[in-house]
């Protein structure tokens, strides 16, 4: 039993924002399963699917380290609240948009761009959080739980979507999605966390954001985690975004919703992998340690990607892809653990804003490449090669970098103390929710 795993839910601020966001999730995915398919049905051009990944992901990488910033200044439950209400704002528009028939590509990823945008402002604020809710021992097994619930909202979206989109349209989708931010504002409403501790002694946001940075490269640690999620983001990370177009490769899907249906199998194939996983990792890592475990999936990663790509089928690349969710799932879990208990907390914004960035800019632009390079070779080609590259760059900084790898280790993450219930009083309007 994945207990480790399991731990955080007994604190209740996480448990209550880890159920709303649970929620909101379910309707982030319904949208992106809805935007892939409608956009590459419009197209038929992989680049565009690529596109429309790119223009949700890649405000991340520059506007996060902003974020991340003000998330180490501001109130970040506040902040976190605002955001999440502004991007429901958008994806109403997004749903009003499409149902009155405009069907342009580049309006409906303009939008998805700027609900990326406000996204990328908002997640620092609530990244930062974390630590605030559980203690450092069960931090692993919260952000596993995190992704987890992402990857649960993965498995049970696209199901919705397919629904939603064959029994109404795209547009009652992009609407679900847009109702589904209240769940994250209402359980913010009942939680409370201590404000940012006094940051340092940089008052200008540049200078600000620059001292992150050094902290970045001063920790060991910090730098190992930045140096695999990029290697990771770059040439495993996009088959995510390629998705829809492998599912129009395999299904010969003769329109969107056709597609949809075949994007939503193998998106919730993904997730299935991912949440099964992200509950196992934590109570993997306790006992075999996070070294070995990290280096595992970093590689079983790549090599997971093979038999995805050489699938003939959709009912084989739904089997394959299982495996692809859960290695690499496992891989975001273990440097993003590294990354919140390797960050002094003053500075737990700015850093985890980085980590996000780089993973957020480095995964679209691969994505891109790869989309363009499936355009000129074949998809299944482009897979393959980035899956080879990815094992060649971990081959040889295992053999002429091990330093790299031990790095990961150097983080205090309070295993070897005895676990701490939180039994602190909730806010007495939390008291007031029925069970």
């Amino acid at each position: 039993m994945p207990v480790a795993a399991l731990r955080p839910l007994r604190h209740r601020r996480f448990a209550l924002i880890w159920t709303g966001s649970l929620v909101s999730n379910i309707g982030t995915w319904m949208q992106t399963v809805a935007v892939g398919a409608l956009v590459t049905g419009i197209t038929g051009n992989p680049i565009w699917t690529a596109v429309s990944f790119v223009a949700a992901f890649l405000p991340n990488g520059i506007l996060a380290p902003i974020g991340g910033a003000l998330a180490d200044r501001l109130d970040r439950r506040k902040f976190a609240m605002v955001g999440t209400g502004v991007e429901g704002a958008i994806a109403a528009v997004l749903a009003i948009v499409v149902a009155r028939g405009t069907t342009d590509p580049y309006l409906i990823t303009a939008l998805v761009f700027l609900a990326g945008c406000v996204g990328a402002l908002r997640m620092p604020f609530q990244q930062a959080m974390l630590p605030d809710l559980v203690p450092k021992e069960d931090v692993v097994g919260a952000i596993s739980l995190g992704s987890a619930q992402w990857n649960l909202g993965r498995v049970i979206g696209p199901a919705l979507a397919g629904l939603v989109i064959v029994a109404g349209s795209f547009a009652a989708a992009f609407a679900a999605n847009a109702i589904s931010f209240l769940a994250v504002i209402i359980a913010f409403a009942f939680v409370r966390v201590p404000p940012p501790e006094a940051a340092d002694e940089h008052p200008g946001l540049l200078s600000h954001m620059r001292a992150g940075a050094g902290t970045v490269r001063r920790v060991p640690a910090l730098r190992s985690a930045m140096v695999l999620i990029a290697l990771t983001a770059a040439f495993a990370a996009p088959f995510i975004a390629l998705i829809p177009a492998f599912a129009a490769l395999l299904s010969k899907a003769a329109g969107p919703e056709a597609l949809a249906g075949a994007t939503g199998a193998m998106t919730t194939a993904q997730g299935v992998g991912a949440v099964t996983a992200s509950l196992l990792f934590p109570s993997l890592v306790e006992r075999y340690g996070r070294v070995r475990m990290l280096g595992v999936v970093l590689f079983v990663t790549p090599l997971a990607l093979i038999p995805y790509a050489l699938s003939p089928s959709v009912a084989a690349a739904v089997v394959a892809i299982v495996f692809v969710g859960g290695a690499y799932i496992c891989v975001l879990s273990g440097l993003s653990a590294v990354m919140q208990l390797g960050a002094p907390a003053a500075f737990r914004g700015r850093v985890l804003s980085l980590y996000f960035a780089t993973l957020s800019i480095v995964f679209p632009l691969g994505a891109l490449v790869q989309g363009a390079f499936a355009r000129a070779v074949g998809l299944r080609v482009a897979n393959i090669a980035g899956a080879v590259v990815l094992l060649a760059a971990l081959t040889a900084l295992a053999i002429f970098r091990p330093q790299i790898f031990r790095a990961l280790d150097d983080v205090d993450d309070g295993l070897n103390e005895p676990a701490a219930v939180d039994e602190s009083p909730l806010p007495r309007e939390a008291q007031q929710v029925p069970a």
